[in-house]
């Protein structure tokens, strides 16, 4: 099963953008799909490819939820 990640860009070279996701980084790959994607953009990543731009106030709840979860243990 593969998990889907919120995260926020920090830094984009061509088709790799290094992703904040609070206590990481990571860099990531950035398809051509027609969205244009910029420093400070909530993405969606699944297997270290960006699959979908969100809204700040959606990433904040998958933020809150999955650091609930993080702190009961369950990842």
């Amino acid at each position: 099963m593969c998990l889907t990640i919120p995260g926020r860009i920090i830094k984009i070279e061509g088709d790799v953008a290094t992703l904040d996701y609070g206590s990481e980084t990571r860099e990531v790959k950035i398809v051509d799909d027609g969205e244009e994607y910029k420093i400070g953009d909530c993405v969606l990543v699944q297997a270290k490819i960006v699959v979908e731009k969100v809204p700040e106030e959606q990433m904040q709840g998958w933020l809150e939820v999955l650091k609930d979860v993080q702190e009961r243990g369950e990842v």
